[in-house]
């Protein structure tokens, strides 16, 4: 028997089946700057300030987009959005045609699988108000092809 996540398309997923595809990296927390010219994407290390930097979970999910208007709230039909994310995440991977990668939640079963393959942001991601002050070009932690 197949995983729904390869046999549903994005849009016909129920809110539930949506929901459990966030492995719990955190990067989609992190402040992003482009370089539009270079057709690039930077995750600095400067979390959101509702993100739980251990657990990389947002600490208010149901009224995030609220209390932080420029957060990204994901649904299915958003084709332009899913450039914003990491390469690696399971919206953008499915969104591409690609399979789960093997760390993913869902594929090994274990929720910290994501933190173990060094995936996740624990331990890298820094709060927004210790950043303050900072240039976020000094903090920037991953970079990707747009």
């Amino acid at each position: 028997m197949s995983a729904f996540w390869e046999t549903t398309p994005l849009a016909a997923m129920s809110p539930e089946q949506w929901e459990s595809l966030c492995d719990g990296c955190a990067r989609c927390c992190l402040e992003k700057l482009e370089d539009t010219r270079a057709g690039r994407l930077f995750f600095t290390r400067v979390a959101c300030r509702l993100l739980d930097l251990e657990r990389c979970r947002c600490s208010d999910y149901g009224h995030r987009a609220a209390l932080v208007p420029d957060c990204l709230h994901l649904r299915p039909g958003m084709d332009e959005t899913f450039r914003w994310l990491p390469e690696t995440c399971a919206y953008r991977l499915l969104h591409e045609g690609q399979p789960l990668r093997s760390w993913h939640p869902l594929v090994s079963g274990d929720p910290e699988s994501v933190h173990r393959a060094g995936i996740s942001v624990r331990g890298l991601a820094i709060a927004s108000d210790e950043a303050a002050g900072s240039v976020l070009e000094g903090l920037i932690l991953i970079d990707q092809d747009l």
